[in-house]
């Protein structure tokens, strides 16, 4: 343990517990906190008080703040789980220390032994506890592991081979101005606790490192990734391989060891760990013996975590999928040590987060990367003087469509302002002056009002990644409304709003759809995407007709091309190398080119007397989903798995699903399945968008070769770089 908890008494009333950070793995903690004896999730805090109070809303937790002095002020806390990025972890758990408050970090620990020390001793000084989650050491398949080298049935260990062959999104997508990215050996202290933690509880602490660091990356802002990294070393007479692929590619988190007496293989992905031993029968026997003795285990092993999984679901058990499991089991073992005041399991104590990041550092020293070249490239880059004031505003220029939209714009001559949550990064290719990039949210007032000034067109492009439909309401409808108030205070001459032909039915039954055709009717059963687009459209349409907000709405369809992710769910569900298609693949799919969709945008603040009018931005029809995943392989040069799925088995599994919500009474219970929605992925409507081309003079490229060579080859060529 990390902390003197030995004149601490064991706990008799529940921890309030806060969280801080409401990012991806939040969801994970919060199952964890409260399955584990002795706690109450009290609070959730995140710098967004936005996104905290939907955060809180969604999972039923009491208290929303957006800084942890607030929470702490409030006197209702006694531990955080500290869930920010790294470079936050350090000033964040000083603060709660400092306050008497338990702290539980997600790995790794700090950035720095310095930081990691004085952590331990504030601890300490306080008598607190202090834990970092090294998850993937609870996780049953290296329970298994661990078990098996510690007594030796193995017998003495003399190679360990550790993988993690994982693709890092970030570097292809964004965004650039992570702390993972700004330094090059950064990714090692974000992904390395992974592979070092196993390591140190395995065999212990090892030797010198010999590193190569190779397939670099240069991102837009100038900062350098290296997306393999190969590490050897050795504890005692153990050889040890640590290898990282970051490009994309098959999913691979493992652990070989070998020993004397046998060998092992964890795969943490499935949670299984298979051991092979001889047995006593003749070589050839021995062969079969082993076989069927592997393929037994892994049989057991697979049944049991479905049987988890599956009873998690219902609610018969206190389990889920593999990652929640192993996040859950360190997080019990944090609170089991508190309520009995004894000393932390050595796996997620202070002292061993303090050892994971000494490693690290020794890793990336021993890579001998030229850390200065990254520090410079990663500094704040001076942008041109703008020549004029901006006229046009552009929420959501970061995104696929936005940055194509900015593009185009910029060539037409236009001075733009983009407002961006974070840094504006992914902006940074166009280095114009006629580009302003200013931060903000859209959710916030004060943003809106001061990113509109001097404005005259306002593109609305900005939508969240939500998982609920309060989630949606709270960060993509309320926003859009408060765009449309804003733009009514400030007499701008045109809004331009992104609707999308998801909200539409595009079924069997269908036919031609045009602007006069109305939205899907059963639109509040249909996926929260397409609702909370079909509810923004409603609340401005409204404020068009009753307030004479300078409306213009365009529906995109399937938008494709350079900056776009060419594995695309509207021809089908993706997954690796299995692509199962809605149907059949025998229609032609409304595909589109993002540059046509720009286009199309500029031509909407161009054309006079269109007020009112929505426009839908569909091609010709010409490629079916079978066409489309043929081209994909042939330019990608692979070899997918593609399954024609009937849509009654989408609809059944999604019923299946909603009949467990509904019967552990799951706060998404209240969206029953529907077969409209499902079945609208064939997309089987014909799109009539003669009104585009005869009112906004609107000529798509309409043709295959275009379509293939832009919407499919462009697409693919930052995917095949990074697989070079």
């Amino acid at each position: 343990m990390t902390n003197t908890s030995g004149d601490r008494k064991p706990t008799a009333v529940p921890l309030r517990v806060g969280i801080i950070g409401t990012g991806y793995i939040a969801d994970f903690h919060v199952r964890s906190i409260r399955a584990a004896a002795g706690t109450k999730l009290a609070a959730a805090c995140d710098s967004n008080l936005g996104r905290a109070q939907a955060f809180a809303k969604s999972w039923d937790i009491p208290l929303a703040f957006d800084s942890l002095g607030k929470m702490l002020q409030d006197r209702q806390i006694d531990c955080v789980h500290i869930l920010t990025p790294p470079d936050l972890h350090f000033s964040l758990a000083k603060l709660a220390l400092e306050s008497g408050v338990h702290v539980f970090l997600e790995k790794p620990m700090c950035t720095s032994t310095e930081e990691a020390d004085e952590l331990i001793g504030l601890a300490a000084e306080q008598g607190v506890y202090l834990g970092v989650s090294h998850n993937f050491l609870f996780s049953t398949a290296f329970q298994r592991l661990r078990e098996a080298i510690s007594s030796e049935r193995l017998g003495p260990i003399d190679h360990i081979t550790i993988n993690h062959f994982y693709e890092l999104g970030q570097v292809r997508f964004g965004p650039f101005d992570s702390w993972m990215l700004r330094d090059p050996g950064n990714v090692i202290l974000e992904t390395g606790p992974h592979l070092v933690s196993a390591l140190l509880d395995l065999v212990g602490k090892p030797e010198s490192f010999s590193v190569t660091a190779d397939r670099m990356v240069t991102l837009p802002n100038g900062a350098q990734v290296y997306r393999r990294w190969r590490i050897r070393t050795t504890v005692g007479r153990a050889a040890i391989d640590l290898n990282i692929n970051f490009a994309p590619g098959f999913p691979q988190r493992t652990i070989s060891v070998r020993g004397l007496f046998g060998s092992a293989l964890l795969d943490f992905d499935a949670d299984t760990c298979v051991i092979d031993q001889r047995t006593p029968r003749d070589i050839d026997f021995d062969r079969f013996k082993r076989s069927r003795q592997i393929a037994s285990q892994m049989r057991t092993q697979a049944l049991v975590v479905l049987a988890k999984y599956a009873l998690g679901k219902l609610k018969l058990l206190r389990r889920g999928n593999p990652y929640q499991n192993s996040i859950q089991a360190s997080t019990a073992a944090f609170y089991s040590a508190i309520g009995t005041a004894q000393p932390l399991d050595v796996r997620i104590a202070g002292a061993t987060g303090r050892d994971v990041v000494a490693q690290c550092e020794r890793i990336i020293e021993a890579s001998a990367l030229d850390k200065v070249a990254s520090l410079v490239a990663y500094a704040p880059i001076e942008r041109p003087a703008l020549v004029t004031q901006p006229t046009v505003l552009v929420l959501g220029g970061a995104g696929f469509i936005g940055k194509e939209l900015i593009r185009k714009l910029l060539t037409d001559g236009y001075c733009v302002r983009a407002l961006v949550r974070g840094s504006g990064l992914a902006l940074e290719e166009f280095r114009s002056d006629h580009l302003e990039i200013v931060r903000g949210d859209i959710g916030n007032r004060t943003d809106l009002e001061r990113s509109i000034s001097g404005i005259e067109f306002v593109y609305h492009l900005a939508h969240a990644q939500c998982r609920t439909w309060d989630e949606y309401l709270t960060r993509d409808v309320e926003p859009t409304r408060l765009v449309g108030e804003v733009c009514l205070a400030a007499g701008i001459k045109r809004l331009i709003y992104t609707g999308t032909i998801d909200s539409y039915y595009a079924g069997s039954k269908a036919g031609t759809i045009n602007e006069t055709t109305p939205l899907d009717p059963g639109i509040h059963r249909r996926n929260y995407y397409a609702r909370a687009k079909a509810a923004a459209e409603g609340i401005l349409t409204d404020m068009n007709r009753n307030r004479a907000l300078p409306l213009v709405i365009l529906r995109p369809g399937i938008v494709i091309g350079r900056g776009g992710n060419p594995f695309h769910w509207g021809v089908g569900r993706f997954s690796e190398n299995v692509c199962e298609v809605w149907g059949d693949g025998r229609n032609k799919l409304p595909f589109v080119l993002v540059s046509d969709i720009a286009g199309a945008l500029v031509l909407a603040i161009e054309v006079p007397g269109i007020e009112g009018k929505s426009y839908n931005l569909v091609d010709e029809p010409i490629l079916t989903a079978r066409d489309y995943l043929r081209d994909l392989q042939e330019r990608g040069d692979m070899k997918l798995a593609v399954l024609y799925q009937p849509i009654w088995k989408f609809y059944l599994a999604d019923l299946a699903k909603w009949l467990v919500k509904a019967l552990t009474k799951h706060p998404d219970r209240i969206r029953v399945p529907s077969y409209a929605d499902w079945e609208s992925r064939t997309q089987k409507a014909f799109f009539d968008c003669a009104r585009a081309r005869r009112e906004l003079g609107w000529n798509p490229t309409s043709n295959r070769s275009g379509l293939v060579n832009d919407g499919i080859g462009e697409a693919l060529r930052p995917w095949i770089e990074a697989t070079r």
